[in-house]
C-alpha cells in the first residue's frame, strides 16, 4: 500500500486525534491568542516507518514549526492505535506553579484518551 492511500485511510481518526488535542489544550485553558500552532492533519508531513516487531509499515506524521523544528508527531500503529503529542511549551494559563510541555493522545478509534504533560516550576 502506497503512503497517499495510507494517509487517506486514516483521515477521519487523524481529524479526530487532532481535535482531541486542541480541546485538551482548550480545556487547559489556552486559547488562539496565546498559542501560535494548533495540531492538523492535512498540515502534517508523512512518512511510511517500518516496525521490525511487526514487520508492518506504520503511518508517522510530523509537525513543524515556521523555522522548521519539528513541534509534533502522530503515529498510527498496524494494530488500530495511534500515538500523538504536540507541543506547547508555555507556562499553565491558571496555574502559574506548573508548565505545559506537551500534549498527549494515544488509544484506538473507540477509546482515545488525551492529557497534558505538565513540568513542576521551581519555588
Amino acid at each position: 500500500m502506497d503512503l497517499a492511500t495510507k494517509i487517506e485511510e486514516q483521515r477521519g481518526f487523524g481529524e479526530h486525534i487532532c481535535q482531541q488535542l486542541k480541546l485538551c489544550m482548550d480545556k487547559i485553558g489556552f486559547s488562539t491568542d496565546t498559542l501560535t500552532a494548533y495540531p492538523s492533519y492535512q498540515t502534517a508531513r508523512f512518512e511510511l516507518i517500518h516496525d521490525p516487531l511487526t514487520s508492518d509499515f506504520n503511518l508517522a506524521g510530523y509537525w513543524y514549526d515556521a523555522h522548521k523544528q519539528r513541534i509534533g508527531r502522530l503515529q498510527f500503529q498496524s494494530d488500530g492505535s495511534c500515538y500523538a503529542e504536540f507541543d506547547v511549551v508555555q507556562n499553565h494559563p491558571t496555574k502559574p506553579q506548573w508548565f505545559v510541555e506537551k500534549v498527549l493522545a494515544w488509544g484506538k478509534r473507540d477509546n482515545l484518551k488525551t492529557e497534558p504533560s505538565l513540568l513542576r516550576l521551581p519555588e
